[in-house]
């Protein structure tokens, strides 16, 4: 390839990796909490990392908004490339919409919710069985299972430009110079 590609920074590689090995965790606690509840304390612990995945998720908004995305290749046709930014903003949006869509029926729960088991975290002024927290609830799960269903996709897009298209696009979130 003739193109130099240009590479995302430290900042957002690594908030990067460190997110998407949160949510595919919790993904995985999420759909087997029944069967590994017997194992350890899979709630409390998807729970904790949904918060940590919320608090990260904004932090990487911020940056994101402050540090654009590096261009993706000229060879790439247009509509993949809409496609591969319209992908990564409903990623963001499904970031914080997850955890919140937790947090709130959560707070209707009889259970206290807690950061790892090192501080509590305060419950919403929701009540069980009202409206919101239904909402909440089935939005938690749909959300969740598309969730899985796009990193499928999204994996699935990366190591067709890796292995197949040899175009670099996997190798800017992974390579650390040069940077954007």
């Amino acid at each position: 390839m003739t193109e130099a590609l240009i590479h995302y920074n430290r900042v957002a590689r690594t908030l990067h990796w460190t997110i998407g090995t949160l949510v595919i965790v919790n993904l995985v606690l999420g759909i087997l909490h029944d069967p590994l509840g017997e194992l350890f304390p899979a709630m409390p612990i998807h729970k904790s990392i949904g918060f940590l995945v919320l608090a990260l998720s904004l932090g990487r908004l911020a940056w994101r908004l402050t540090h654009p995305a590096p261009p993706l290749p000229d060879t790439m046709p247009g509509w993949e490339k809409a496609a591969a930014h319209g992908l990564h903003w409903i990623f963001y949006a499904l970031m914080i919409a997850m955890p919140l869509t937790g947090w709130i029926f959560s707070s209707a729960g009889k259970y206290p919710l807690s950061f790892f088991f090192l501080f509590d975290i305060p419950k919403l002024a929701v009540e069980k069985g009202s409206p919101i927290v239904a909402g909440a609830h089935s939005a938690h799960v749909v959300l969740g299972f598309l969730w899985a269903a796009l990193l499928v996709g999204h994996v699935g897009a990366a190591l067709r430009h890796h292995f197949i298209l040899r175009d670099g696009v996997l190798t800017r979130m992974w390579r650390s110079a040069p940077e954007a």
